[in-house]
This record gives structure tokens, sequence and C-alpha cells, in this order.
């Protein structure tokens, strides 16, 4: 099979992220609607829902410096993302909101996902903020306008607390992840830093008449031509806060993603 340009080399790879990164910035001089741009210091009054996400992965002693230098990241990135007002008619986008991260701004190099690989690169880390603001618009009626799945299992997790695969890939600046505020409501998000965790939450200017929730169903790992697969279906059930009752389930994904970790670690209860 005939090789993508950027594969020929790593100058034909830089210049095609030039051109990806270059095309990006011309398309967001002419976004319409603009962007979310207002940060509002007072908190919007009702809650819609909020989320924590451990900081702290157990790994080896070498990626401990790694891992600081990601919370530092994330430090650097909840002072731009907190109390980011989206006003009805915006759209949010990730790196309109924080800029390039770079050592001058005082990013660090951190643990990131480069295509299937663990790899490490200034702004590492980035993605678990991303990560927790996809899980909020989940939970609202936001509406995701770009989405990219991390496409493989990279570690086992058996005490995972949110359904697997509902994470975003994020790459400045050509790897995105925007949402849209089509209601009539402002929506307020807010992100900081507490002891061991990062806190994510939206609020919202008005009492949301509805809940959601997150349902993985049918988990298992199967082998394929001696690959194993992580495999499992997320729906987003909405839910009437006066009744109780389901307004709407949606399917959100269907994971089929290739194990990228030592097969052996594969609970024997969880093989089909």
């Amino acid at each position: 099979m005939a090789k993508h340009f950027y594969e020929l080399s790593p100058a034909a790879f830089e210049l095609s992220l030039f051109v990806h990164r270059t095309g990006r910035s011309v398309k967001n001089l002419f976004q319409s609607p603009g962007f979310a741009a207002h940060r509002q210091e007072d908190f919007l009054p009702y809650p819609a829902v909020e989320h924590d996400s451990p900081l702290y992965r157990n790994l080896t002693e070498q990626d401990q410096i790694l891992q600081d230098n990601k919370i530092r990241n994330l430090q650097l990135a909840c002072e731009q993302l907190n109390t980011l007002i989206i006003r009805p008619g915006e759209t949010f986008s990730f790196w309109h909101t924080l800029k390039k991260p770079t050592l001058q701004a005082g990013y660090r190099e951190g643990l990131m996902i480069a295509g299937s690989r663990m790899s490490t690169g200034i702004g590492g880390g980035l993605c678990q903020a991303a990560n927790m603001i996809h899980y909020l618009v989940l939970h609202s009626p936001l509406e995701v306008k770009e989405l990219h799945h991390h496409s493989d299992a990279l570690f086992p997790d058996r005490q995972r607390r949110v359904p697997f695969g509902i994470g975003t890939s994020v790459a400045w600046n050509h790897i995105d992840y925007r949402f849209y505020n089509g209601t009539d409501q402002s929506f307020q998000l807010i992100m900081e830093m507490e002891i061991a965790v990062l806190h994510g939450e939206l609020r919202c200017s008005a009492e949301l008449p509805w809940t959601y929730r997150l349902r993985e169903e049918d988990h298992h790992y199967r082998q394929e031509d001696k690959t194993w697969y992580r495999i499992s279906r997320v729906y987003r059930d909405q839910i009437d806060k006066a009744s109780g009752t389901i307004m709407e389930t949606r399917l959100i994904l269907n994971n089929h993603s290739r194990v990228m970790f030592d097969p052996a670690l594969i609970p024997d209860d969880e093989k089909r």
C-alpha cells in the first residue's frame, strides 16, 4: 500500500503538520458563530454537573517527574479555562482558549499519546483537561462539534470510574475539541486544581429540567486474528428531573479498540 506524504520522512511530516496548523489558523479567522472568550469571576447560579479526575497514575519512578510536569501544565490550563462563559450561539474551542503550549509560556514536558504510543512533549497531559470538559459536556444539552477519540486501549484500568473511550485527543492546533451552545442559556466552565484531583464543573444561568447519565454496556475483550480488542457500547440517557422518566437514550460510542498493553493483564472474567 502506498504511503501517505507525511509518512515519507520526518521533513515530510513536519511540512504536513505546518500545512494543517496554518489551515486551521486561517479557518479560525472566519469562525462563525464566534468563539467563547468572556470570563466572569462570579459563578453562574445553577450547577449542572461536576466531576473530579485523579491527577496521578501508578507509573514508574522515572515517569513521576513527567506526572509532576503534567500537573504544572494543567495548572496553567486551568488559569485560562476557569470561569469561562459560553453564551448562547457561541462555540468553545480548547485551543482558542488555551493558545499554544510552549516553554516560554511555562509549559513543561509531560506524557502524551502520539499515534498509538505513549510519548513525551511540551504541554503533555493537557488531554486530561479536554477529557474533563468533554465529560461535563456529555452531561449537558451542549452540542459537541469536534472530537477526536483515542482509538486504542493503552492501559489496563479495571478500577475505571467513567465509561471507556469517552476521552478526546488534542494537539496544537489542528486536533481541537469544540462544542456549541445552541440553548438560550449561558454556561460557565469551572476548572480548578485540588488535592490530587482535577475538579471540573458546568454551571448555568437557569436551572436545567434534565439530568444526564452515561451507561457502558457489554464491556469485554475479544481476540480477533491474534489481536485483542476492548469492546463496549456507551449510551447517554436524558432524564426528566421532575418525574425521573428517561426522555431519550442515545448511543454515543461503539468501542472496538485495539489493546496496546500486555494481553496477559486482561482479567480472565472480561474475556469473550
